[in-house]
């Protein structure tokens, strides 16, 4: 059975730093693509980056990609958000999900596999 945890949110002051782990088992890692969505309260769930099996990556925008960096690491089934110079607006739940493919989607029904999400809180 797929499973996807996130770890790694915490409250942080404005313009520090985090990073994010999304650690999978139960699936051949490196067949997936895994993104990283965020979700303010009252919005959207929004799309923040992807990485597939070579380490191709793909942001939204250049606000995201200019801050944040994803990563991951094949040997150990897991996917990293670096996050630097962190703003009140980057406060959400932060999810990782998964799809058996080695494109890069941003929308949330073309991933088959999600996590349960970690909160990240920027506040002084």
């Amino acid at each position: 059975q797929v499973r996807l945890v996130e770890s790694g949110g915490a409250l942080v002051q404005p313009g520090g730093s985090l990073r994010l782990s999304c650690t999978a088992s139960g699936m051949i890692f490196i067949d997936y693509t895994v993104g990283w969505f965020r979700q303010a309260p009252g919005k959207e769930r929004d799309f923040v980056s992807a990485i597939n099996y070579r380490g191709a990556t793909r942001y939204p925008n250049s606000v995201i990609s200019d801050r944040f960096s994803i990563s991951r690491d094949n040997a150990k089934n897991t996917v990293y958000l670096q996050m630097n110079t962190l703003k009140p607006e980057d406060t959400a739940v932060y999810y990782c999900a998964a799809v058996r493919s080695a494109s890069l989607p941003s929308d949330i029904p073309a991933y088959n596999y999600w996590g349960r999400g970690t909160q990240v809180t920027i506040s002084s």
